[in-house]
């Protein structure tokens, strides 16, 4: 009879703390994100694949204008970087930059886990549907990486890859565009450019898809690389070879961004750009 007792008086006891619980929340338990975003209000989280050369890449110092990568002993370096520190600083926040795969960069922001992609992003139609963009902060030309001496070496048209093995970076419309290109082989596209490196190196592929700064980027991490560029290129829209900041729909920032963003001279962005190429790690 006493444990019954003293059973009932102990469920009691439980149910009235769970329902001073309640009270004290609405009945509602706190998002992770919301008090994550509360502890965080002079943060800005950018975040970026840290891997995809010059605009972002990964190296073990504070060197040459390196940000520490949140958790992680590593720092983030880049083009990319760059921008997002004079963002940070026209915001009055602190930089933080969280690493992220590539796929995972739009979750990530939806989700309120960054507050901002800034990793070499196009604003295309389809991107739009689900994130907005701000104004475009680089714009470049879509090459072909192959290999030095190698049979496309002097390629001049897309329609000399016809036949060759050629792929580039998952959910990227570099991707599609391979589909312009006559009779070739389309390979299956990769997670990263460190990747299809790797491939064009061991003969898997004959080349890759990519951007004229990654593509330099590539040249000199690899001296067996040939960076293609083209007479008769790809056919793309502007959206397509412009780089933008990717934030929130509806986000206040937007127009922030957007005005910082116009104090960046398309000089100032090629001087950026120059400096990122020669500070790249070989390894990227």
């Amino acid at each position: 009879m006493r444990r019954r007792i003293l059973t009932l008086i102990s469920i009691s006891l439980l149910a009235v703390m769970l329902l001073s619980g309640c009270a004290a929340n609405n009945g509602k338990a706190p998002a992770p994100e919301a008090a994550s975003a509360a502890a965080n209000e002079n943060v800005f989280r950018v975040g970026l694949e840290a891997g995809y050369a010059p605009f972002n890449w990964t190296q073990m110092d504070a060197s040459k204008g390196g940000v520490k990568i949140d958790g992680s002993a590593e720092y983030a370096g880049g083009y990319d970087v760059e921008i997002a520190k004079r963002i940070a600083e026209g915001l009055g926040k602190e930089l933080v930059i969280v690493k992220t795969e590539w796929d995972g960069l739009v979750p990530a922001l939806t989700s309120g886990k960054i507050d901002a992609i800034i990793a070499g992003m196009s604003p295309t139609a389809e991107r739009k549907l689900t994130i907005d963009f701000s104004n475009n902060y680089y714009k470049s030309d879509l090459v072909m990486v192959v290999k030095k001496g190698g049979t496309y070496d002097n390629a001049a048209s897309i329609q000399d890859f016809k036949g060759a093995k050629i792929t580039a970076q998952l959910n990227t419309f570099h991707y599609t565009v391979i589909d312009q290109i006559q009779g070739v082989s389309k390979e299956p596209a990769m997670d990263n450019f460190p990747a299809m490196r790797v491939a064009l190196e061991a003969g898997i592929i004959d080349g890759y898809v990519s951007e004229r700064p990654e593509g330099v980027s590539a040249e000199a991490a690899n001296p067996n690389f040939k960076m293609v560029e083209f007479q008769e290129g790809f056919q793309t829209s502007d959206d397509d070879t412009a780089i933008a900041v990717g934030i929130a729909k509806g986000s206040e920032l937007t127009e922030k961004i957007n005005e910082i963003l116009a104090g960046i001279s398309e000089e100032e962005q090629k001087a950026i750009m120059d400096e990122a190429i020669k500070n790249q790690p070989a390894a990227n």
